[in-house]
């Protein structure tokens, strides 16, 4: 790996951890909860704080509204109920941003809401159409080959290709489901091993013993991984 290779590692943050303090330093992007699944706006303001604090890029992390569940259930909800939430949560957003001047890079959605965009092209033209009501020029963390990914560029949204350094993926380029053993890699040389592989190679090692094409400009390593700090501290002397 050449050194001076850029690599982008992002984090879900404002979820409740209040370990953001711990985690920024070894981020160049991070996506702060807008109150849906988690934190609120007394949060919003702190991590965006710290984000700025750090050189970090700040992006949007909207979710179904369900703090019960934090975001990881397709909610029953109407395409308008969905579209109006995501809304609500962006626009939020935009306003505590504003009062601290920061801009914001991007918008990634959260748990269920984005595994369900990557297959339902329904609900992914949902989110699009809510990012564009509420901001002009952010960017889209995206997986590859997804339906989200198509949906964003036709209605002119620049995207970012996002792969997941700490989760295991199916044949499909789908993730592992949480409720298997082995969804989450919490080891630090075999992340390093899997990022590795997808940034110089264009590929991932399935959970299938297979190896699929995936592309991707920006990583992100869970916050709620119990080895989440070690793991940052490892990718960051690795590849920054």
């Amino acid at each position: 790996m050449n050194k001076n290779t850029k690599i982008d590692f992002n984090c879900d943050l404002g979820e409740g951890l209040d370990n953001e303090h711990l985690l920024m330093p070894y981020l160049s992007s991070c996506n702060i909860a807008c109150g849906a699944h988690a934190g609120s706006v007394e949060v919003i303001d702190k991590v965006i704080e710290l984000a700025l604090s750090h050189g970090v890029k700040i992006g949007v992390h909207p979710s179904y509204p369900d703090k019960e569940n934090f975001g990881r259930v397709v909610l029953e909800m109407t395409d308008v109920e969905l579209h109006e939430s995501l809304k609500d949560q962006l626009q939020l957003f935009k306003e505590r941003a504003a009062m601290q001047d920061a801009t914001i890079h991007h918008v990634k959605p959260h748990g269920a809401l984005y595994n369900l965009i990557a297959v339902d092209e329904e609900k992914a033209v949902i989110v699009s159409k809510a990012v564009k009501a509420i901001f002009d020029d952010v960017k889209l963390y995206v997986p590859f080959n997804s339906k989200i990914e198509k949906v964003a560029r036709d209605q002119g949204i620049e995207i970012i290709y996002e792969a997941f350094a700490d989760r295991n993926y199916n044949d499909d380029l789908t993730l592992v489901s949480r409720s298997e053993p082995d969804a989450t890699i919490t080891d630090k040389e075999q992340v390093v091993t899997h990022v590795k592989r997808m940034f110089e190679e264009s590929k991932v090692k399935t959970i299938q013993d297979n190896e699929r094409d995936i592309k991707a400009e920006t990583f992100c390593l869970h916050g709620d991984n119990e080895k989440a700090i070690e793991i940052l501290k490892t990718l960051h002397q690795e590849f920054l």
